[in-house]
């Protein structure tokens, strides 16, 4: 049992050393590939059309992707260079105590979007089984996916790097052989000619506004995986590379079965499987599926255990990843109630996020100049991000403003532009501004305590 016990994942919220890092370029990108090459990826491309054409989806995946890509390397190189998980992060923009309140928000976000992800690999893994035996159990499946993705976890990171290296290459080749059976076996004259909704819910910028906020979702994930990386540039160029070929791929794929599934007169679902069946390929679907899922979810429940070490730093990885596990395993069960508010559950969390994030890059790259002292954000030794009793009024004032904005601009009166570009540079411009003038001000304060 202790021999056992050895071998599992003992990852923790301090800084890694250079020793520590030993997750290469390919490493990094095949951790990325996986990351966005997920079922809800494919999902989101599916239901692009027919509010929009094929072209014109195509174009807004690949600019959407281009560009949501852009945060989340820059946040990934927060990573490599303090050897520090996102959450333990947030600590020098929010403050020691203030960071809490984020990384007990991600440990239930990320819980919620496993949910998601392993009903629809249940019900992947029960058609690949029922396809080759007859035999179908969607909850037992549902249940054997988890456990998977559970068994993956609790080696950490390193058992992480280990499974989507094979993973993100057997993704990518089995989607490659599906693009090439939908366009030679279909007319794509028809896709591009697909007639359009009559009053389209989801316009050229709502769907550029989707993208993006699909690319900010793994904003809370980043540093927890390239940290390991050997190189701040490798990392963030094997990161961008990764998501952006994923992101198309994943969303291209969607789009593509989405739209000759109409041009063939069938009904779209929210289960892609189903459609590639009556192609005449759901069994390669389904081991897509299948294996995007375990994954995806596998750093799913990585992240949201790291996230739960920032608030309770002295409980074991390992036995945590499990206890998490059951609970993905519980909400997953509930089925089809997961999927009615899929597109809200995905505004919603690039509605949490945006904020967060957007003023930790521009704490670290814009108010502390890429200046941050890993062993103190981690361990408090200095007091340098203790702020005000452990909060920094900065950083909540503008996360405040910020979501309030973005919750307007989303539910109460939606933007045609999106709000998720404007919320980014909205959160960061006024944490820089408030930083300022916070700072401005206590050093005047402590002028005048000085003079009398």
């Amino acid at each position: 049992m202790a021999r056992l016990q050895a071998t599992l994942g003992n990852d923790n919220i301090r800084p890694l050393s250079m020793q520590q890092r030993t997750v290469g370029f390919f490493g990094i990108f095949s951790i990325w590939v996986a990351a966005n090459f997920v079922i809800t990826t494919i999902l989101t491309g599916m239901l692009l059309l027919p509010d929009i054409s094929f072209l014109d989806a195509l174009k807004v995946i690949f600019l959407g992707s281009a560009i949501g890509a852009i945060p989340i390397a820059l946040m990934g190189r927060v990573g490599t260079n303090t050897g520090l998980p996102t959450m333990v992060i947030t600590r020098a923009a929010f403050g020691q105590k203030g960071s809490l309140l984020p990384a007990a928000a991600n440990t239930i976000i990320l819980v919620g979007w496993s949910w998601i992800q392993a009903y629809m690999a249940g019900l992947s893994f029960d058609y690949a089984v029922h396809f080759l035996t007859g035999y179908s159990n969607i909850n037992l499946f549902t249940i054997l996916t988890q456990a998977i993705v559970v068994l993956i976890t609790i080696y950490g990171i390193r058992g992480i790097d280990t499974a989507q290296r094979f993973i993100s290459t057997a993704m990518l080749i089995l989607s490659f052989m599906v693009f090439y059976k939908l366009f030679t076996a279909y007319d794509v004259h028809a896709l591009i000619q697909l007639q359009l909704s009559e009053n389209p819910e989801t316009t050229f910028i709502i769907a550029f506004d989707i993208v993006i906020a699909t690319a900010f979702s793994w904003m809370s994930s980043v540093c927890d995986y390239n940290r390991s990386a050997k190189s701040e540039t490798g990392g963030m160029i094997a990161t961008y590379i990764g998501y952006v070929l994923a992101s198309m791929v994943a969303f291209g794929l969607g789009a593509a079965v989405g739209g000759f599934s109409l041009v063939l007169g069938m009904e779209q679902t929210y289960d892609p499987v189903v459609l590639l069946a009556a192609h005449g390929f759901g069994l390669i679907a389904a081991i897509v599926v299948f294996l995007s899922v375990v994954s995806t979810n596998a750093m799913a429940l990585y992240s949201a255990n790291m996230s739960f070490l920032n608030v309770f730093p002295k409980t074991s990885f390992w036995k945590t990843a499990i206890v998490l596990g059951i609970i993905t395993v519980a909400g997953a069960l509930l089925k089809e109630r997961l999927m009615t508010h899929f597109f809200d559950f995905v505004l919603f969390i690039a509605t949490l996020y945006i904020p967060i994030f957007a003023i930790v890059l521009a704490d670290y790259y814009i108010v502390k100049k890429r200046n941050y002292d890993a062993e103190d954000i981690a361990f408090d030794t200095k007091g340098l991000y203790r702020y005000v009793k452990g909060v920094h009024p900065a950083a909540y004032v503008a996360y405040v403003l910020s979501a309030a904005f973005a919750l307007f601009f989303t539910y109460v009166s939606p933007l045609a532009i999106g709000s998720t570009v404007l919320t980014f540079f909205v959160s960061g411009i006024l944490y820089v501004v408030l930083s300022k003038v916070m700072r401005s001000s206590s050093i005047e304060n402590l002028k005048g305590k000085k003079a009398v």
